[in-house]
Order: structure tokens, then C-alpha cells, then sequence
């Protein structure tokens, strides 16, 4: 009798851990079923007219009950940072030890990517992150967002938006989230998540009563559906660094572990400088733009940013500072055309 007891306390935990697992289903995505503890890539078609292409998804689904995370990364086809890092991702997540499920988009695109093509998809002249939550029956780019946002998006808990700064951009690291007052716990979630990307400087979007217009944005058609989303910002001037994309891949599976989608703890910034509204500086003029200040720079109201020349060299503007802040991200290389952006400036409380 002693036997039989001490032998059902030694297999209880066993058979309760096999209990556990029979509960997680199989993840269903492109009409194929993934097992618990498995991975599986797709690369999902897309047509519209005579374009055509194809979105690289990879599922990697948890042995264990957890949240749906899904990443993007790629919406640009020239911020190399986030795609690099999304191929390297792989390698980092075991999905027999994960509790949970990471919908992993390579580059969303491709278009841009395989054209070297700056902002817009080459196929249609437009931009990704413009134009959520798609159309079904919309252009190649339309298509993508639409897809984006009804197979990923749709089917996740929680969504995060990498990005860089493309081939005109110098751009300082930051995460960002949307804040809306009337999306209290959903904004309170996203913050969390921003925190446990780790990085210093956190921009808050919205900061309105609500959000009635139309996503535009990838980050923002998550938000509208309800789900805590994120951006990451992190690379610079289209170029592939070490650094950035080591940051970003450790901002990624801290995020997971805040998830507890992976074991251990989340690398939380303590202490991030909150910025909650941004100006926009742009160029009145084309021509050349010279400036010698670089992402990350603090700067004053009535400071001088740089100067445009005309096509000839002769200088006819200076670029003085609007307000108080610091540079999130400028326009690093000569060309400006009117109305193009030259920098962005994140106030500072």
C-alpha cells in the first residue's frame, strides 16, 4: 500500500504536465495546421492584377498555453536592421519550450526589399505604412496591409512594428506606443510592453481621446482592433550594423519574456525619458541641405540646424530650431526637394 502511494506521488506531477499539454491545440494559419512545439514557414502569395508577391511568415508554435505575439518587420524595404534581425530571430526561440506563439513576419516588403527601393513598394508607388487596414481588392500594397492585417494582426494578442531609420535617415534608437484615453487598459498594456524593450528614450503616439480615423499605420491597425502594440525604432541610414540589430533581437525576446512567452526576466528600463509630442522641420526650399547634427543631439528653440543651398551651392536658408528637444531621427544626405523632412524633434518635458 505504501508502494502504491508513494508511486502515484512520484507520477502525479507527470500526468498533470501531460494534462497541460493535451490542452494546446494546434495553431491554424494559410490553411495548415502547426503542432505544439513546432515551427513552420510560409510564404504567403499575393496578387493584384499583373503584380504579384509573396509575404515569409514563420509560426513558431509553443509546447505550452501562452499569448499570440506578432512581429513585423520589413514594411520598409531599406531599414535593413529589423530585417536582419528578423532573420537571425530563428535561431534564439525553441517553441518546446515556449508557452505561447510568435507569428514572425520577415519583411512584409518584399517589393521594396529585393529593389532597393526607398519607402515605397516599386510594384504600385506606395507607401506600406500608409495605407492600413488594406483592401482585398486594392493594389499589390493595398493587398499586403490587407493581409497583414486579417492573417497576422487578426490572430494575435499582442503585435509589435520594427523599423529603422531608411537610407535618408540617421535615427536615434527609441520604442514607441499608442496612447488613447478612452483605450485605458489597452494603452496601459502597450506602455508595459514599450518598458520591456529596454530602451532609453519611449515616444508616446495618439495622446488624443480616441482613434476614429483610418489604422494608415501597421502598429496603429493593431491598436484599433485592440490589441497592446508597439514600435521599434532602431538602425540608421539604410546601412546593416552589428549593434542595431543585436538591440533589436534583445528588445524582442525581452518583450517575449515580459510575455512569458520564453523563460526569464524582461530587461525593463527603469527610467526612460518620456516623450510625448514631436515636431516635424521641413524644408521650404530644394536644393542642398547641409546640417552637422546628428540623432540623439539636444537642441533649443532658435538654434540653427543646418542650411540649404541652391542647386549652384549659393546658400539661401538656414534651418533654425522650433523648439526644445532632441533629435529623433534627421535627413543625413544632400538632396531635399519642398515639403521634405528634415528632421523630427522630440520634446522634452
Amino acid at each position: 500500500m505504501k508502494i502504491s502511494l508513494f508511486l502515484i506521488a512520484l507520477f502525479v506531477p507527470f500526468l498533470n504536465l501531460s494534462a497541460a499539454e493535451g490542452q494546446v491545440k494546434s495553431f491554424s494559419f494559410a490553411g495548415e495546421k502547426i503542432k505544439p512545439g513546432s515551427t513552420k514557414s510560409f510564404l504567403l502569395p499575393i496578387k493584384s492584377g499583373s503584380d504579384s508577391t509573396v509575404i515569409p511568415v514563420t509560426i513558431f508554435h509553443g509546447s505550452n498555453i501562452g499569448p499570440v505575439l506578432g512581429i513585423t518587420a520589413g514594411v520598409h524595404g531599406l531599414e535593413y536592421a529589423p530585417i536582419m534581425a528578423a532573420q537571425q530571430l530563428p535561431k534564439h526561440l525553441e517553441p518546446k519550450k515556449m508557452s505561447g506563439t510568435v507569428v514572425l513576419v520577415h519583411m512584409a516588403n518584399v517589393p521594396a526589399f529585393l529593389n532597393r527601393t526607398l519607402m515605397l513598394n516599386p510594384l504600385d508607388g506606395k507607401n506600406l505604412n500608409r495605407v492600413f487596414p488594406g483592401k482585398d481588392n486594392g493594389t499589390i500594397t493595398e493587398r499586403i496591409a490587407w493581409t497583414i492585417s486579417k492573417e497576422v494582426i487578426e490572430r494575435c494578442d499582442y503585435f509589435v512594428d520594427v523599423h529603422a531609420g531608411d537610407a535618408n535617415n540617421d535615427l536615434m534608437p527609441y520604442s514607441g506606443y499608442y496612447n488613447y484615453f478612452d483605450m485605458p487598459e489597452v494603452s496601459a498594456k502597450a506602455k508595459e510592453m514599450a518598458l520591456a524593450l529596454g530602451f532609453d528614450f519611449i515616444v508616446q503616439f495618439g495622446n488624443e481621446q480616441s482613434l476614429k480615423e483610418e489604422a494608415i499605420y501597421c502598429s496603429r491597425e493593431a491598436t484599433k482592433r485592440n490589441l497592446p502594440a508597439v514600435d521599434i525604432e532602431c538602425g540608421r541610414m539604410g546601412i546593416v550594423e552589428e549593434k542595431p540589430v543585436l538591440q533589436i533581437q534583445h528588445a524582442l525576446l525581452s518583450l517575449m519574456r515580459h510575455l512569458k512567452i520564453i523563460e526569464g526576466e524582461s530587461a525593463s528600463v527603469t527610467n526612460p525619458v518620456i516623450i510625448a509630442k514631436r515636431t516635424s522641420v521641413s524644408s521650404k526650399h530644394e536644393g542642398f541641405f547641409y546640417s552637422d547634427i546628428t540623432s540623439g543631439n539636444y537642441v533649443k528653440k532658435g538654434m540653427r540646424l543646418g542650411y540649404i543651398t541652391d542647386l549652384f551651392g549659393n546658400q539661401i536658408a538656414d534651418v533654425t530650431c522650433p523648439v526644445d528637444g532632441v533629435i529623433l531621427f534627421k535627413t543625413f544626405n544632400p538632396p531635399v526637394k519642398k515639403g521634405d523632412g528634415l528632421f523630427s524633434i522630440g520634446h522634452i518635458n
